[in-house]
């Protein structure tokens, strides 16, 4: 991992936020998306005490230290973690995201381009289980502790050989695994907070970006001047 990266690199090409895509379908939704404003079936939002859904502890300590170096904490803003990216992600695991239930699962899975993304039978959230067990485990043989009891040089260290496939993991190239969590994390960080990340809208105060608001009809023909918007979420609309 190129350790000239900034924040704003790490961010950028975030494009898509979330991963949860709904349907029309005759069916009962709940806690994803479509979803209307004061509806039963809206999201459990982050203003509410945090409730692990998929990870377990050991799982999210690891994934909050590889947040951590993937996001650090600087002079802009707060780190992945302190952002709520690990929530962020738990949530999407225990979704229809980590089942894959919006991804054509029935193969057949032959090695693609870049382009088409992940070529595989696993669904989000089998991967990271087994992805995080299989690095935990590397850690632990090669360096004697858990990945985030190592100095964060060793922790990029190791985050770099797996992005470069220096290093890949029994079950799937380490590459394939740290681009998702990248992926996963740049999500959390720049989501509406309405899904567990972005806590308290830190990205979009760094970036600037107003937020879920109606429409911009007012500003539109202002150019080059702050606006000095507060953001809005859409937590914001439902209570």
């Amino acid at each position: 991992m190129n350790k000239t990266i900034t924040r704003r690199i790490v961010l950028a090409g975030a494009t898509s936020l979330g991963g949860l895509i709904g349907f029309a379908q005759a069916k009962v939704i709940n806690g994803s998306l479509p979803w209307e404003p004061g509806a039963l079936n809206a999201p459990v939002h982050g203003i509410l005490p945090s409730t692990q859904k998929f990870l377990t502890v050991a799982e999210s300590k690891l994934l909050s230290a590889i947040a951590d170096r993937l996001i650090p904490e600087d002079e802009l803003s707060v780190s992945g973690s302190k952002a709520g990216c690990v929530e962020f992600i738990d949530r999407q695991l225990a979704g229809p995201y980590g089942r894959a239930a919006a991804m054509y699962m029935r193969g057949r899975f032959i090695q693609g381009t870049p382009e088409q993304g992940i070529q595989t039978a696993t669904t989000p959230a089998e991967r990271y289980r087994t992805g995080l067990r299989e690095l935990s485990v590397y850690v632990q043989s090669k360096y004697g502790k858990l990945f985030e009891e190592l100095p964060v040089e060793t922790q990029d260290q190791i985050l770099s050989a797996l992005e470069n496939q220096m290093v890949n993991l029994p079950s799937m190239k380490g590459k394939t695994f740290f681009e998702q969590v990248l992926q996963n994390v740049r999500e959390g960080y720049l989501a509406d907070p309405i899904y567990g990340g972005n806590r308290d809208m830190v990205s979009w105060k760094m970036i600037g970006f107003p937020g879920a608001r109606y429409d911009y009809r007012d500003y539109m023909d202002i150019k080059n001047r702050d606006l000095k918007l507060e953001p809005v979420s859409l937590v914001d609309r439902m209570i």
